[in-house]
């Protein structure tokens, strides 16, 4: 990245509020989606016209991760009130975020929903290590949503459906993959018509929705880390993708983190596998795997606005996000979407 790239400040935008999706369409294929194309410019479509915007033979990557119920409640023997956000659903001890963790000491034993819960430790990057006993069981029967905190609003009944993919499977996502929160079955079956193969990876998605980018993160150049897995069949597929002179196409930005991450240097598709990745992608990243991206609208000063920008250059990026804010399109999770090519 150039100097002024490094710069939180160079990744600001303006955006009204009225921009912000506080809740999701009426449909999920609803949403409206901007290209970009590299070398090119702009265009405006509806997210149902995907199949006929990408070629026969493409395969696009989803994250089939599943958002837990990860945000409880409980508090103190003072009776000092704690919201708590588990980030992993263990087994064993999990890292927490704690809201209103001043002077919470390891040892200490907190009630969350009726049931004692104790403080191993402290965790690096202000987290707790936390033992619920059954996590998953206290967040099934417990537990709400965590949506992000720029919705301005706690989880709803609706939520439970429409902040999960089609594709969710493995638990253990503290925020949705939201780029894949627009497929609908009717969208796939388009897909396959077309001759366009859908694989699935997987990513937990961690802390970064909750918590800022920092200037000492762009300048360490690493995220806070994050499993991810790539099948066997999904390795084999995207091998053939390669040999047959198809792209690949990452739905959402941790798609595209674990592509890269499991993307040998030198090749061109990753291997199958399981690992944590601290990556962060961005303008002058190396990008080996992914020829394109579909992806929402991101927050001002983030990693994600970041990575798209890896992809599409800082100055094309900007411009498209301001003609998208001009057009009225709407950001962030329950957003529209835009195809980067």
């Amino acid at each position: 990245m150039s100097t002024d790239e490094r710069a939180l400040d160079a990744w600001d935008f303006p955006l009204p509020d009225t921009h912000i999706a506080r809740y999701p369409a009426d449909r999920r294929d609803g949403s409206r989606l901007l290209v970009a194309r590299r070398g090119a410019g702009v265009s405006h479509h509806r997210f149902t016209e995907l199949p006929d915007l990408l070629q026969p033979g493409d395969s696009l990557i989803v994250n089939n991760t599943r958002v837990m119920a990860a945000r409880l409640r409980g508090h103190r023997r003072s009776g000092a009130k704690l919201e708590l956000l588990v980030l992993s659903p263990g087994p064993g001890p999990v890292p927490c975020m704690i809201r209103n963790a001043r002077r919470l000491s390891p040892g200490e034993v907190i009630d969350v929903a009726g049931s004692p819960a104790t403080v191993i430790g402290r965790l690096p990057d202000g987290l707790f290590s936390v033992d619920f006993g059954d996590v998953e069981e206290r967040m099934r029967e417990h537990g709400e949503l965590p949506l992000p905190p720029y919705l301005g609003r706690t989880a709803e009944p609706t939520d439970d459906e429409r902040y999960q993919t089609i594709f969710a499977g493995p638990l253990g996502a503290a925020a949705a993959p939201t780029a894949g929160l627009h497929f609908t079955p009717a969208i796939l079956d388009a897909l396959a018509a077309r001759e366009i193969a859908v694989h699935p990876v997987t990513l937990h998605v961690g802390i970064g929705t909750f918590r800022p980018l920092r200037p000492e993160d762009v300048e360490r150049g690493t995220l806070h880390p994050e499993p991810w897995t790539v099948p066997e069949a999904t390795a084999l597929a995207l091998e053939q993708t390669r040999l047959q002179g198809g792209r690949i196409l990452a739905v959402g930005t941790t798609s595209a983190r674990t592509l890269e991450a499991a993307t040998p240097k030198g090749a061109r598709s990753p291997r199958a596998g399981s690992g944590t990745t601290t990556l962060f992608l961005r303008p002058g990243s190396p990008i080996k795997a992914v020829d394109g991206l579909i992806t929402n609208f991101h927050l001002p000063r983030s990693s994600l606005l970041m990575l798209v920008a890896a992809l599409l250059g800082r100055e094309r990026l900007l411009s498209a996000y301001a003609e998208a804010v001009d057009r009225g399109y709407r950001f962030y999770s329950y957003g529209d979407a835009m195809l980067v090519l």
